[in-house]
């Protein structure tokens, strides 16, 4: 595992340029895999999530090729197998996402049951498994991975109890190539959706999209590839902004989308950050002190779940009782404890403190969390579980005071583009051990 050092208390300043969405790249890498023609995805982030999605896709057949570190060629002109090996699909959830280029190229997938990724809840198929089936696929689960066939999808009616972000992804993409009319209704919206959906519509797939949460999809028979600029990662903005504020510094994000992040932005104005928008990016920066809110994370356009790690750090500095209740992942808080050790105040409870209950209102999980602040965090010794959870304690290593040793940075590396340089950039004090 990689361990890093970090010796705190230093304000973060300075200008970080941001690339694509890592929850955009790893499913144009996927949708890729629809056409026989080459795609090209520029603005493309060097992260390891993607280098693990490339992997898979290469197992399947596809060829690539990496002009420059941010420039992605995919040609696929054959899939060679419908399995997907066991060793790559259980590294990553994303396996479960090479269910429509196999189907509609091979008319099987095998997919493996995969454990990996981030550990914030179990996160089932099940959504994406009923949705196939009434597409008409037949499902069978043996052996530890899930077997699906198809002699051809077909349009249909679906519901999903819950506008999963992967699942409404995975449904577009088998969708788009099914003969006849798809509506997915409850569908997730978030901007890294819409930039599949305007892939899709340039390789000249026919997708509408209705106010209440309904995609309605005409299946064509085949697609064109296609030249596309991947969204700037709205994360990787949010959660540098966070640092930023937190260490009472002043970042520079350029690239990131004012409209990408209108609630992130609100509530940063709530608390009393500040931030300053042009052509050019997004400025962070604060001249007093923080105060403390109640927020509760939603689907889009609600405050993002992946915001809601770097955002408790930054509420451990605010003055006063701060709220947040999770509603998407029930495990959410998990990285919590660590912050704890390092001296933050924070009190986790499995009922729902939010405006509204919530799904894990009645369920033993602790998904909301209570912040008293100012809190005065101290280094530690810290082993890095998942990606977020990572970068959330960076966050806190770069704020406190004293060392840190942070093991199990390859974990964030998954979604950072060169975090290591980015934060030495901005005047953290990182030693690579």
């Amino acid at each position: 595992m990689t361990t890093w050092i970090v010796d705190g208390g230093t304000p973060l300043r300075g200008t970080l340029q941001l690339t694509g969405a890592k929850n955009s790249i790893t499913k144009l890498m996927v949708l890729a895999l629809l056409t026989e023609s080459p795609c090209t995805f520029t603005n493309a982030p060097h992260i390891g999530d993607s280098q693990i999605t490339q992997a898979i896709c290469e197992a399947l057949g596809a060829k690539f090729n990496l002009p420059n570190p941010h420039e992605i060629q995919i040609h696929t002109p054959t899939i060679l197998t419908s399995e997907i090996p066991f060793e790559l699909g259980s590294r990553n959830r994303l396996a479960i996402m090479m269910v429509p280029p196999l189907l509609h190229r091979t008319g099987r997938a095998i997919i493996p049951i995969a454990a990996g990724g981030d550990r914030i809840g179990p996160r089932p198929v099940n959504f994406h498994l009923d949705g196939y089936a009434k597409m008409g696929a037949h499902i069978e689960v043996h052996d530890e991975v899930y077997d699906i066939r198809s002699d051809g999808l077909h349009g249909a009616e679906i519901v999903l109890p819950f506008p999963s972000v992967t699942t409404t992804e995975n449904l577009l993409l088998g969708a788009v190539l099914a003969k006849g009319r798809t509506f997915i209704r409850n569908a997730a919206i978030e901007p890294e959706i819409m930039d599949l959906v305007m892939c899709l519509q340039k390789m000249g797939a026919i997708i509408d999209y209705n106010a209440d949460r309904t995609l309605v999809i005409d299946g064509v028979r085949s697609l064109t590839g296609v030249t596309h600029e991947i969204i700037p990662d709205r994360i990787v903005a949010a959660s540098m902004a966070c640092a930023g504020l937190a260490t009472h510094g002043d970042i520079t994000v350029l690239g990131a989308r004012q409209e990408d992040m209108v609630t992130f932005l609100n509530t940063i104005r709530r608390i009393g950050g500040q931030f300053d928008i042009d052509q050019a990016g997004i400025r962070f920066y604060r001249k007093g002190p923080l105060s403390p809110i109640a927020i509760e994370t939603n689907v889009h356009p609600g405050f993002m779940t992946d915001w809601q790690p770097p955002f408790v750090v930054l509420l451990t500095q605010a003055n006063g009782m701060s709220v947040v209740h999770e509603t998407v992942f029930e495990n959410r808080f998990g990285y919590v404890s660590e912050l704890q050790k390092m001296g933050a105040d924070i009190a986790l409870y499995d009922t729902c403190l939010g405006g509204s209950s919530c799904r894990f209102r009645f369920t033993n999980y602790p998904h909301s969390c209570v912040i008293k602040g100012p809190s005065a965090l101290t280094g530690g010794d810290i082993s890095v579980p998942d990606l977020r959870a990572g970068f959330t304690y960076l966050i806190a290593a770069i704020l406190a005071k004293g060392q840190s040793t942070i093991e199990g940075v390859e974990h964030i590396e998954r979604g950072y583009e060169g975090i290591e340089d980015s934060l030495r950039a901005l005047g953290a004090s990182i030693k690579v051990v």
